[in-house]
């Protein structure tokens, strides 16, 4: 089954829920000071990427097609603030992955009363640091290879219209993988097994994944999504995703 698009998003919401738990508020504390100071970085990248690339565009094309720009300046700042905000929040998960995984068991045994098999807890987050960052990594080779295709489709001319909406969708499935992979790792779910599960329900992880990466270009919003959406992931776990090895 494909899921539902608007279960997935409502996760993310059910997660800023979650997250102001008094049981949970100590384990959001380290993922949210990352997620702030990155995302402060990310804005101020931001802003000085669209100003060299309206610089660009404008020394880029004659004085006759100036009409041009005001047509394709929204999708260039589409475009660029998805980059870089994307490109931040990736960023900011490498960082935090070994807390971001405690908040997901955490987060799970408050949904169950329960949690992985073998415990958990801060100690074994530390101990997985370096698995954990080398898993960060291996998902950034993911993307880095799926991203190319994407990219290219910006500099094809009439297609290039389409490339925000085309990696919009990859940005969430991205997103998706990205903090599903916390509470299913817990569990140790590998990669493959997690793409699996998401794939049966793709609708649903696109969704989810739509709602976090729209949170992560709104105002404010955008510096405590990370932790809500591990929480929302988490949730959705729980009552979807750890169905589909049964």
């Amino acid at each position: 089954m494909p899921g539902n698009p608007v279960t997935g998003a409502g996760a993310l919401l059910r997660g800023f829920g979650l997250i102001l738990r008094p049981g949970l508020r100590r384990y959001v504390i380290v993922p949210l000071a990352i997620n702030i100071a990155l995302f402060g970085a990310g804005i101020w990248y931001a802003f000085s990427w669209l100003e060299a690339l309206s610089a660009w565009v404008q020394g880029y094309l004659p004085g006759w097609l100036d009409w041009l720009t005001w047509l394709l300046w929204p999708l260039f700042i589409i475009s660029a603030l998805l980059l870089v905000f994307y490109g931040f929040s990736l960023l900011a998960n490498l960082v935090a992955a070994p807390f971001n995984g405690l908040l997901a068991e955490r987060v799970e045994l408050l949904l169950t009363g329960r949690t992985a098999a073998d415990g958990g807890g801060w100690r074994k987050a530390l101990a997985e640091f370096l698995p954990m960052l080398a898993n960060e990594l291996r998902k950034l080779l993911y993307m880095a290879a799926w991203s190319l295709p994407f990219l290219l489709l910006f500099v094809i001319p009439v297609i290039n219209l389409a490339a925000p909406f085309l990696w919009l969708a990859f940005s969430a499935w991205m997103l998706a993988l990205e903090y599903t992979d916390y509470p299913m790792g817990n569990h140790g779910i590998g990669f493959r097994d997690l793409r699996r599960r998401l794939r049966r329900q793709r609708l649903l992880s696109l969704g989810f994944g739509g709602a976090v990466l729209a949170g992560t270009v709104i105002p404010l919003v955008n510096l405590v999504v990370m932790p809500a959406a591990v929480a929302g992931a988490t949730a959705l776990w729980v009552e979807k995703y750890s169905k589909e090895g049964e």
